[in-house]
Order: structure tokens, then C-alpha cells, then sequence
């Protein structure tokens, strides 16, 4: 399994394609907002000679769905998130034009709804679906047991963790995501954020000064 990261749109969101050796993909979170941002991700795909076969949200907060349309539409693909953030996602017009992102074109609707312990199956790979909210109330993370490595969104950053002052978070639910869903997992697992460089489940509990 590979994984393959973009920084996008103006909150440096991390987007995630991964793939394995039959050339299927994910696609994690398209943040990608300009046309510069759309042609890179489009590129890579094509140069990669890669096969998008779904779609996913680990939360639906804007930054993250951004791309939505632009993905599910140029390779018709079906939408993957947790039924507690569909309020997100139709009010992520509204949330948009706060923020000034005037050139949001909105996002499908979902048309599979992930709950936790589900398998997440694509090519020779799968993950396992952890829910995790806190820093969104339908937040969840992929874990990969084979490959050690964990799609964590927003929950837990390199020496951080995910904010909890947007509507629907919820601190004391994070650290409990956290202690019950994230660190139980392998030390050596390595976390793809969904902002900032990648850590491991090791070096977060020793360093993050969050969770001492």
C-alpha cells in the first residue's frame, strides 16, 4: 500500500491517494480547491495510471471536501462518511462563504454511510474503520493493521490534537477517540494527519503534550 499526499486550499489540508500494486485507489479527503490544486491531484492520478474506485471523508468539515464534486465527478465516484456529519456537509455552503471560499461548488450526497468496524476494501487492500469523534461528531480514521499505518484526519497531529471549538466538538470526546481508539493501536504505526507532517502512535505518546 502507498500513500501519497497533496497540501491543499488555503487551510494546508492534507489530501490523501492511496493505492496498491492493482492500481485502485482512495481518494481521502480532496481538499483541492484552485484549479492548480485540481490539475496537480488529476496528474498525479493519470501519471500514476491509477484507478479511483472511491471516494471518502474522514469528517466533513470544508477543508476536507473542498474537492468533493470535482473528484466524484471526473471519475464517478460514490461518496464514504459517517451519518453524524451529514449536517456538516449540507451546511458546508453556508460554512464556505464564512470563510470566503466564494468558489465552492458544493459536494454529492453520501451514498454510503461507515460505521465502526466496517471493512473499507479496495484493490488487494483494505482498512478498518475506526469512529472517532470529537474533533467532528461523525469523525472516523482508516486503519491498515498489514501496512501499520492510520488516515487520521483531524484527530491527532504530530505533538497536537484536533480542535474542538468548531460546532459539534467536543474535547472530553476527542481524548477518549484518542486513548480507546488510537493508542491502543501498534507504536510503530505511522499517522497521516490530516494537517502537518506524519508521526507514529510511538512518538505521539511519548511527546504530544496534549496527551501526557
Amino acid at each position: 500500500m502507498k500513500v501519497k499526499s497533496f497540501t491543499f486550499n488555503p487551510f494546508q489540508e492534507n489530501t490523501y491517494v492511496v493505492y496498491d500494486d492493482t492500481k485502485e485507489c482512495l481518494i481521502i479527503d480532496p481538499g483541492c480547491y484552485s484549479e492548480k490544486e485540481r490539475t496537480e491531484l488529476r496528474r498525479f492520478i493519470y501519471n500514476e495510471d491509477l484507478r479511483p474506485v472511491k471516494l471518502i471523508n474522514t469528517h466533513c468539515h470544508i477543508d476536507h471536501i473542498l474537492g468533493n464534486k470535482f473528484a466524484s465527478e471526473l471519475w464517478n465516484l460514490e461518496l464514504f462518511i459517517h451519518k453524524e456529519d451529514l449536517p456538516l456537509l449540507e451546511n458546508a455552503g453556508n460554512i464556505s462563504k464564512m470563510y470566503g471560499l466564494e468558489d465552492y461548488e458544493g459536494s454529492p450526497s453520501p451514498k454510503h454511510f461507515l460505521i465502526q468496524g466496517d471493512t473499507l476494501s479496495f484493490g488487494e487492500s483494505s482498512f478498518n474503520i475506526l469512529f472517532t469523534p470529537g474533533h467532528a461528531p461523525g469523525h472516523i480514521c482508516l486503519h491498515s493493521q498489514e501496512n501499520n499505518l492510520l488516515i487520521a484526519g483531524d484527530v491527532i497531529f504530530k505533538r497536537s490534537i484536533g480542535r474542538t471549538d468548531l460546532p459539534g466538538g467536543d474535547h472530553n470526546k476527542l481524548i477518549n477517540s484518542i486513548t480507546t481508539q488510537i493508542f491502543p493501536l501498534p507504536n510503530k504505526t505511522q499517522v497521516f494527519c490530516g494537517h502537518g507532517p506524519s508521526t507514529t502512535i510511538g512518538y505521539e505518546k511519548e511527546f504530544n503534550p496534549f496527551l501526557q
